[in-house]
């Protein structure tokens, strides 16, 4: 083969490389999602929280539950002066954050004017560390102080967390219950379909915010029960959406080739009819991650989700709801309000361009 020839065979294979050849269909799924702006901005969005949720450590300058009374609704911006002494606790030796206004060196001896003006002599032996770095701290609270002098950015880093634990954790409950349920419904039809129909319907006639509180107050208060408590309540729509698509999904042809193979039930609905729904399904599960954070901010509000001082999105609401009408501490609510609605705002989003890419028929 000659070089013309090399070149117009590297030119035609890279012609069919361009072309609009078929594509396997979640690579066009994931075509549609990237072109859709705002669905990349809500990926974006929630990319950005999964990585603040992973590394709150790193990223909280201080531990969330520190608390410093003399800081208490402290505005956002508010630097703090603290000197840090040692002290003895039953976890072994740590240190004891005291907020000062000055303090001066002499030799040994650290003259300290205490957050009420009070001198006190504080030896330098007993002070934590070895250089003034280390025991005089200077911290910025860039979102200000809460009513028990605690750190609300720090809280708001650790809240990430709580929500989307909660929001996973409960949306694979609900998708285990719904795909199991609407899945056997939709298969079998019959007297099966009748009693997994009765008893959505049943659950389906409570408001879900009213089941999740009956659930949490039976299974208790603490942070595993409200997974558990919105996850049970909130399986009804995806099992809804999975037993509509089993409906439609039995009738084809690969499912009666299945049949005509021998395969057993269990094989054709999780190896071929489930991968056929996953679709739709993917929507819901989105949507249904969105409402479990409102939930959970929900039952945390009313006292039911997780309590003190682990600290969440909507226990954080809670402690401040009482400051808004005083006008006083107006960050105690806005700061963890802004984050449930940029969390809900940024899934929503994503859930909609997933809604669209996974249109077969929007092939644009």
């Amino acid at each position: 083969m000659n070089t013309a020839e090399t070149l117009s065979a590297k030119a035609e294979w890279d012609a069919l490389l361009d072309s609009d050849a078929p594509r396997s269909p979640m690579r066009q799924a994931w075509a549609r999602l990237t072109r859709n702006r705002l669905a990349v901005a809500g990926l974006t969005i929630v990319a950005f929280l999964i990585f603040v949720a992973l590394f709150a450590p790193i990223l909280a300058p201080m531990n969330p539950n520190a608390q410093i009374y003399e800081y208490e609704i402290k505005p956002p911006l508010f630097r703090g002066n603290l000197i840090l002494r040692k002290t003895q606790t039953a976890d072994g030796a740590s240190f004891k954050a005291i907020p000062i206004r000055s303090f001066e060196a002499r030799g040994d001896t650290l003259f300290v004017a205490d957050f009420e003006g009070r001198e006190e002599r504080i030896p330098t032996s007993e002070l934590f560390g070895e250089s003034e770095s280390d025991w005089h701290k200077t911290p910025l609270y860039l979102m200000g102080t809460d009513k028990y002098g605690r750190d609300v950015f720090s809280r708001v880093i650790y809240g990430t967390r709580v929500s989307l634990a909660v929001g996973a954790i409960a949306t694979t409950i609900s998708l285990l219950i719904g795909l199991t349920l609407g899945a056997l419904a939709g298969y079998f039809r019959g007297k099966v379909d009748l009693i997994i129909t009765w008893l959505m319907n049943v659950a389906w006639s409570f408001p879900e915010l009213l089941l999740v509180i009956a659930i949490s107050v039976a299974l208790g208060r603490g942070f595993w029960q409200v997974f558990l408590a919105v996850g049970l309540a909130s399986w009804v729509d995806t099992a809804r959406i999975a037993r509509g698509q089993f409906f439609s999904l039995r009738e084809r042809e690969f499912v009666e080739a299945t049949k005509a193979l021998g395969f057993g039930a269990a094989r054709t609905i999780f190896k071929h009819i489930l991968p056929n729904a996953l679709g739709p399904i993917t929507v819901v599960a989105t949507a249904g991650f969105a409402t479990a954070i409102i939930a959970e901010a929900s039952l945390s509000f009313l006292g039911f989700g997780v309590q003190p001082p682990t600290a969440s999105w909507g226990s954080m609401l809670r402690d401040g709801y009482a400051y808004i009408v005083s006008g006083n501490g107006w960050w105690l609510t806005v700061f963890p309000g802004l984050a449930i609605m940029l969390a809900v705002l940024a899934i929503n989003l994503l859930g909609d361009g997933l809604r669209d890419a996974l249109d077969a028929r929007l092939n644009s």
